[in-house]
């Protein structure tokens, strides 16, 4: 009974809960946008290092002892969250931690005195925010049938990019390039690009609610069985993963594909910077021209993966990363730079989204918490691998393009091994 109660819930709340999920994915898409990849990553290295490549090392090996953080905790959290029966309080405080975190990146000075004060905090986001997302993913296969799932996922990933581009231009013109700046901000202590931390966080807290608000949710148990249940039920999958070899290879897979692609959003604005010596704000114009592609992208290959199937999806987008990403490893000029980055967009979105589309696919819907958080794992396990090899080939070659070259590496590889995956359909 409480199953058929369940199931008509979530049926009779499908419209309005599946467009509260896909709101999510505007809500939170700022952060990795605006403070990883384009804004704070490029203050972070002009303005409080002052070192382009020694802050392209000091960024690379922050973010890999996050995605180590991630690898370690996405499993083990999101086996509790199965057992729990509950995936929204999971979610909402990782959200929490992730907020406070990036607010708190106001404080950070343009001074070298506060490297390792910002590199905390965002340690502290990104793992909040990337362990939030394994309770959201999770969210997926409950909310639509099966044959669905691309268009959703797609939809809430373009939504998720149209979310950072507009999260972006008023970040530019509002708080960056305003003349006078807003609320009496001091340029000259860089208060201005500061405040875009803050615009992150109430941006995510405006939007996010939403979802906890709308979206279903399982039935709660008592905290001390899902501890120990979560221990045993994530003990048996681990031990299980020979029965699921579809699952396996293909997380295996996008373990490296996704460590490239992480890997080129956290360098991005780094590289157009310190390769290309854009200063900061055409860095954010860079960053707006690339969200739009890629949320072009991301509605565009939607129905591409429920047609052809998400594998597919994958194969299409990896191949067009390769060649439009060595295109833009090798210009010669910052024109030739934005056109490559702009076609490297379109295929960022529908990377991700065909990811998530397939894991929920293929994982049983009892496990989904946990799946998803193996599925974190498999993004995260080496996710030190490709800042840091950044960083290293970086600082040894004492050039940019020699550390950005390692990234594709990752592409090829994973491409590979998704070639003989079994189909999904």
């Amino acid at each position: 009974m409480p199953k058929v109660k369940g199931r008509t819930r979530a049926r009779a709340g499908i419209s309005r809960g599946a467009f509260s999920w896909c709101l999510f994915d505007w809500a939170n898409s700022p952060f990795p946008t605006v403070v990883v990849t384009f804004v704070f990553a490029a203050y972070f290295t002009e303005g409080i290092v002052g070192d382009s490549v020694r802050g392209t090392a000091l960024w690379g090996n922050a973010l890999a002892l996050s995605g180590l953080a991630i690898a370690f905790l996405g499993p083990i959290l999101g086996a509790f969250a199965d057992a729990h029966g509950q995936r929204k309080p999971w979610l909402l405080v990782a959200s929490a931690i992730t907020v406070v975190a990036c607010g708190l990146l106001w404080t950070a000075e343009p001074q070298s005195a506060y490297v390792v004060h910002t590199l905390v905090l965002v340690v502290v986001a990104n793992t909040a925010f990337e362990l939030g997302m394994v309770f959201y993913n999770a969210m997926l296969p409950e909310l639509v049938s099966r044959d669905r799932l691309g268009r959703l996922s797609g939809w809430a990933w373009g939504l998720g990019y149209a979310g950072g581009l507009v999260c972006l231009v008023v970040a530019l013109f509002g708080l960056v390039r305003a003349e006078p700046p807003p609320f009496g901000l001091d340029p000259d202590n860089a208060e201005p690009v500061r405040a875009v931390a803050v615009l992150v966080s109430i941006w995510f807290i405006v939007f996010a609610w939403p979802l906890f608000a709308f979206v279903p949710d399982g039935k709660a148990h008592p905290f001390r069985k899902p501890l120990r249940k979560g221990w045993r039920q994530l003990r048996r999958t681990l031990g299980a993963l020979r029965g699921h070899a579809t699952i396996v290879r293909f997380l295996i897979a996008r373990m490296f594909f996704i460590d490239g692609l992480n890997t080129l959003f956290a360098f991005g604005g780094i590289f157009a910077a310190g390769t290309f010596g854009m200063t900061l704000t055409e860095v954010l114009y860079f960053g707006v021209a690339l969200n739009v592609t890629a949320g072009v992208g991301a509605f565009a290959f939607a129905w591409v993966d429920d047609w052809l199937g998400a594998k597919r999806t994958l194969i299409i987008c990896l191949c067009g990363l390769l060649i439009a990403g060595i295109a833009a490893l090798l210009a010669p000029t910052v024109e030739w730079f934005w056109g490559a980055g702009l076609i490297v967009g379109i295929f960022i979105g529908p990377t991700q989204s065909a990811s998530r589309s397939l894991m929920a696919r293929l994982t049983p819907r009892k496990q989904a918490t946990e799946m998803f958080g193996l599925f974190a794992l498999s993004g995260r396990v080496t996710a030190f691998a490709g800042p840091a090899l950044v960083g290293w080939v970086t600082l040894a070659m004492d050039s940019q393009r020699w550390g950005m070259a390692t990234i594709y590496v990752f592409f090829v590889v994973g491409l590979i091994l998704l070639l003989p995956l079994k189909d999904e359909k």
